[in-house]
Formats: C-alpha cells, sequence, structure tokens
C-alpha cells in the first residue's frame, strides 16, 4: 500500500499537469517561417524565442497574420472562443481569414467593441491600420483617439470620411470579413460622390459590388 503522503503527492503532480492541460488548451498557437506565436485566454499575444515565450506587440498587417489564418483549425477557434466574453466572441465570430487579425483589435482596444459590433467591417480597418497608414502600430493611439471623440474620431484616424454616410455604407456590407486588398480601394471610394451615392444606394453590399465599383475608382 503506498504510503499517504506518496498518494498526495502523486495527486498533487496530476492536478498541477492538469491545470497546464486545460490552461493550454485555450490558447492559439500557430507557427510562421519556424517561428511559433500564440494567444492565450486573456487575449495576451506572445512569440517563442530561444529563452521562453515572450510578450508581443502583434501587427496584423503582416503575414504572420497571414500563417494564422492558415495554420489555427476552426475546432481550435471554437474551443478558444468559449472562454471569450460574449461581446467580443460575437464580433470574432463575424470574421474567418481576417478573425485573428480582428482579435489584436479586441485584445489590445477592448473600448471598440460596441462600435465594431455596429459597424463589424470597420474591424479590418483598424487591424490593417499600420499598412493603410505606413506607419507602425499604434494601439494606444488608437485607443485614445476613440476614447476622446468616438467612432467619427476613429474614422478620420484611419483616413476614412468622417461621417454618417461612411458608417452607412460599412454596415451594409454583407461579409465584414474584406479581402486585405480591397481596404485601400474602399477607403478612397468614399472620398467620391458619386461612388458614395451609389453604394449608400445599394440594399446590401457584396464583396463582388465592391471590387468592381471601387477597384476602378482607385485605378
Amino acid at each position: 500500500m503506498s504510503h499517504p503522503e506518496e498518494y498526495f503527492q502523486r495527486m498533487n503532480m496530476n492536478t498541477s499537469s492538469s491545470k497546464k492541460l486545460i490552461s493550454r488548451s485555450v490558447e492559439l498557437v500557430w507557427s510562421h517561417y519556424g517561428e511559433r506565436y500564440c494567444v492565450d485566454s486573456d487575449l495576451n499575444f506572445h512569440r517563442e524565442t530561444d529563452s521562453g515565450w515572450v510578450d508581443w506587440q502583434p501587427d496584423p498587417s503582416t503575414a504572420v497574420f497571414s500563417s494564422a489564418a492558415d495554420g489555427i483549425s476552426e475546432t481550435r477557434w471554437n474551443a478558444f472562443l468559449e472562454y471569450v466574453p460574449t461581446a467580443e466572441r460575437r464580433l470574432l465570430e463575424m470574421f474567418d481569414v481576417g478573425r485573428a487579425g480582428v482579435l489584436a483589435v479586441v485584445a489590445l482596444c477592448p473600448g471598440l467593441v460596441a462600435d465594431l459590433l455596429a459597424t463589424p467591417a470597420l474591424a479590418p480597418f483598424v487591424a490593417e491600420h499600420a499598412r493603410l497608414r505606413g506607419t507602425e502600430t499604434r494601439w494606444e493611439e488608437i485607443a485614445a483617439v476613440h476614447n476622446r471623440g468616438g467612432v467619427y474620431a476613429l474614422l478620420e484616424w484611419l483616413g476614412l470620411p468622417s461621417s454618417r454616410q461612411t458608417l452607412t455604407i460599412l454596415q451594409k456590407i454583407a461579409e465584414p470579413d474584406l479581402a486585405r486588398r480591397l481596404l485601400e480601394p474602399i477607403r478612397v471610394s468614399l472620398w467620391e460622390p458619386e461612388t458614395i451615392w451609389f453604394l449608400q444606394h445599394t440594399p446590401t453590399l457584396t464583396e463582388r459590388t465592391l471590387t468592381h465599383h471601387c477597384d476602378c475608382v482607385a485605378a
């Protein structure tokens, strides 16, 4: 018969191992050119180095996030989303290819969630802000701009017309998971009066409609 102390030691070891497995089960982990990245259940981003996992500030406009789209299965996403608060989960479930990028927005600018739920197609613009503005990532600045002036200040900061018209058009987009290549043409088109009128009077905007009209304007 095992000694009681040995029994409790084994139980503690098993419990500890179980906790580690539970913790790992709600992480999203993916690789990009041999380097590993992850997001934990508290929405913290990490990168693996020779000395272990370190905090990492994500830039969804980089190829690292393209690898995330390919490397994270739907099954893994579903398990992860069970640990995400309801509002954030509702927003993330609207996206597929761009979901990891929107997750970065949710994690680093949580104050935007309500406005992004109202206008989901705005989320890819926020996620891609570094590329669209030609700068490094500026999550704290985004949060400050939105805190100071709300969604209209955010539109202006992103280079979009700061108007109710812009929000109305973005809300008509049927699939908010916009391709990266469309973001700049859409941004340019929203400054063109004729295109604004057309988009505003189209009941539902599909990617095909946006591609045709916005690419022509941006060309």
